[in-house]
């Protein structure tokens, strides 16, 4: 059972103001709809490989929602990814026979401007450091647009990398052991080993899906030792994911990261890529299709 890599959610203040400024930065940029029952409105960047980024704003305060309160804690940004399950309710069914507990099935949808209604369930990781799991009950075309919409003017094909801060590497690997057992070592998923990395205090592994990598990061200080950068964010926000790295097509890209204001605090980086085919190799597009219900698409 492959998982591959959904979408990737930044929260922000102002729909209208990161549509603009994220269609400055080259990307072409999608009015998503309104997501009923809920105070949130998106907008979506789709990517050749399949994925997408989801900038969300809301538009009135929602205090039981975590992206709310990280965006209202902690300003804009990164603050949650979701993986595809082919089916949400036995891929949970599965985790949780492996002592992994996800909360879930829950309904979802989202009312496109058009009057589209799209439809799915998601399902809830018991800690952060974790994806949820937004699985499709309408096509997924309604919800990820395909065609020319996934051609973006600074060349972005698709996500590379998404860094995820951890506080215990081990236990963590093991929970994403427990999530993709049924697929590792078989195609797309790989599990690495944990390493120290020299002269970092900080301890990774990657998680392969496809074209795609997961770089789980772990500071290598006790409790209470010598701060690392990493151990830093750890102790003001928590875990989860916080950069991430672009597949592009155009070399002039790639000599930094993006202006983070302009990025509405995403910490995104380009990486090039030689052909279209080596950013869409693995990306199984047939498969892809509450209270803190901040799980959406």
């Amino acid at each position: 059972m492959t998982l591959p890599l959904d979408h990737i959610v930044i929260a922000v203040h102002d729909l209208d103001i990161a549509i603009l400024d994220y269609t400055a930065l080259g990307f072409h940029v999608l009015r998503g709809g309104d997501h009923p029952g809920r105070t949130t409105h998106n907008a979506l960047v789709v990517f050749a490989d399949g994925s997408y980024f989801e900038l969300i704003a809301w538009k009135a305060p929602a205090p039981e929602e975590r992206w709310w309160q990280l965006l209202q804690r902690h300003g804009e940004g990164i603050v949650d990814f979701a993986l595809l399950p082919r089916s949400t309710a036995a891929t949970v069914t599965a985790a949780g026979e492996r002592g992994l507990l996800l909360d879930g099935p829950l309904d979802g949808g989202r009312l496109r401007p058009d009057g589209q209604r799209l439809q799915w369930q998601t399902a809830r990781p018991p800690s952060p450091d974790l994806p949820f799991l937004c699985g499709d009950i309408t096509p997924r075309a309604l919800r990820v647009p395909e065609g020319r919409v996934r051609v973006h003017p600074n060349g972005a094909l698709g996500v590379a990398s998404l860094a995820i801060a951890v506080h215990d590497l081990d236990t963590t690997v093991e929970r994403y052991r427990a999530l993709f057992a049924d697929a590792v070592g078989e195609g797309p998923v790989h599990i690495g080993p944990s390493v120290a990395l020299p002269g970092s205090g900080v301890r990774q592994a990657v998680i392969a899906i496809g074209s795609s990598a997961l770089v789980l990061s772990a500071p290598r200080d006790p409790i209470g030792g010598p701060s690392s950068p990493l151990a830093q964010r750890l102790a003001a926000r928590g875990e989860g994911p916080y950069a991430l790295v672009l597949y592009t097509e155009d070399a002039a890209q790639t000599g930094g990261a993006l202006a983070s204001a302009r990025a509405h605090g995403a910490l995104i980086e380009f990486e090039l890529v030689d052909t279209l085919a080596q950013a869409q190799a693995g990306a199984p597009e047939a498969g892809r299709g509450s209270v803190d219900s901040s799980v959406g698409g």
